[in-house]
């Protein structure tokens, strides 16, 4: 056991995480049409996920047309230009069972996980997005990355158990650097000769592999739970490597830009589109380069504290002291910070949508699933949070739909998003939220 150091196996991932990027796909491994691969596989499938915090007003959000062409209420009337690529969906419940409506919480952890929670520290299972990375993420360097508008570390929707939260890249410049770095290899290049550095990093923590695994006989039910989450964590280390030592495809389109400026911290509106809009780029790029399948990008926190100018409350606050003006038939600051978070929904799908792959855009070979955690967020209310989805998914969506839930489980969305990933799921979330009703309007 004394061989199985915390400082020896940290030493090898510090300096193991050096992992060839590939390129996006060249016509010539297309077929004729552009549509698929030259072998007849199918275009590769992304998974995102897109958040805002605090929901929306209601009586000028939600259209009043269901199906296509539907309206575009005030607070969503920036969505105009990229309504023929998402489908809204309203009228879903999420339900707390015995569980208390933990504000600010309940909502956003039973869309992305299937359950209610009891507690705000607690997050049971796993988000969503980890469900569908150990299905569709284990060809690329990172079996899912994640990023945040906020600036801060701590914002994230996404989890594998309530111990490991999936921290975000908070800043422009660190994402950068960790996409493009210093270990970039050139996947253009003639030849290909596999770094010898790799080669004894994989050969040690080979030997560490098999030590962690001798040490588990030795441990108790809990601290054996612990480990094989570490183990875990490495075996996914060990996959980087194999990739690393692997010549990758050249791909046409992953072009290193310039790099970015790094951003000052700060909530205030603008600030937070423009980190949002710098991530966006980048996490784009990453795509683009099969760094990643599956990718998140959380634009405000649940408790949300973006500034406007001019005005003293942050956004969080203002849900709560701001009255309701009848006439507006909404909070009207609050009704402006949902505004601009819609104005980032919309830049981040018509950024997909514009990036060109084959005869379509990596829109078309993707499914975003769009989340909140409120619907009301004066009073906390979670029955109707809205969502979005973007994307058709390699051709298998509509897309340009209001979809009226009925009041059925929100995990609809979700489940949908499982099966359209490839998942062999009879059912997903739990109790009350349990369903293995796809949501069939949207599917092809």
């Amino acid at each position: 056991m004394s061989k199985l150091s915390r400082r020896r196996v940290l030493r090898g991932m510090l300096n193991g995480t050096a992992v060839t990027i590939a390129l996006p796909l060249l016509d010539c491994f297309l077929n004729e049409n552009g549509t698929a691969l030259a072998s007849g596989a199918p275009m590769p499938l992304r998974f995102g996920t897109w958040s805002w915090g605090l929901g929306m007003s209601e009586a000028i959000f939600v259209p009043k047309k269901t199906g296509a062409n539907f309206d575009l209420p005030l607070e969503i009337a920036s969505l105009a230009p990229i309504q023929k690529h998402i489908n809204l969906f309203t009228n879903y419940k999420v339900f707390k069972d015995a569980a208390p409506n933990l504000c600010h919480h309940s909502g956003w952890v039973i869309l992305r996980s299937g359950i209610a929670p009891m507690t705000s520290e607690n997050r049971p299972g796993e988000t969503i997005d980890v469900t569908v990375a150990r299905k569709i993420g284990n060809e690329t360097r990172f079996q899912s990355l994640s990023a945040t508008a906020t600036g801060d570390v701590r914002d994230s929707f996404s989890y594998e158990n309530g111990n490991s939260v999936n921290a975000p890249e908070w800043s422009p410049l660190r994402f950068y650097q960790r996409l493009f770095g210093g270990d970039f290899q050139d996947p253009n290049a003639s030849g290909f000769t596999p770094d010898p550095r790799v080669m004894v990093r994989k050969s040690s923590l080979s030997h560490v592999l098999e030590e962690t695994r001798s040490l588990s006989r030795e441990l108790g039910t809990e601290d054996r739970a612990r480990l094989d989450q570490y183990f875990t964590g490495l075996r996914d280390l060990e996959r980087r490597f194999d990739l690393q030592l692997t010549k990758p495809d050249p791909r046409e389109a992953c072009i290193v830009t310039d790099r970015p400026e790094d951003l000052p911290s700060g909530l205030d509106a603008d600030l937070v589109a423009k980190r949002h809009r710098m991530m966006t780029d980048l996490m784009l790029m990453a795509l683009a380069c099969d760094q990643t399948r599956v990718f998140n990008m959380f634009y405000a926190s649940a408790f949300s504290a973006t500034t406007k100018p001019g005005y003293d409350k942050p956004h969080h606050t203002a849900t709560h002291e701001e009255a309701v003006v009848e006439a507006e038939q909404c909070q009207p600051n609050v009704s402006w910070y949902t505004r601009r978070a819609m104005e980032e929904w919309a830049y981040y799908v018509q950024a997909l949508a514009d990036f060109k792959e084959g005869d379509g855009t990596l829109l078309d070979n993707a499914f975003i699933y769009a989340t909140t955690d409120q619907s009301f967020a004066k009073i906390h209310g979670i029955d109707g949070i809205p969502m979005f989805s973007a994307g058709s998914a390699g051709g298998r969506v509509k897309t340009g739909l209001h979809i009226d839930g009925g009041g059925s489980p929100g995990c609809r969305l979700g489940y949908t998003a499982m099966r359209l990933m490839g998942l062999d799921v009879r059912s997903w979330g739990d109790k009350s939220n349990n369903t293995s009703s796809e949501i069939g309007e949207i599917l092809v």
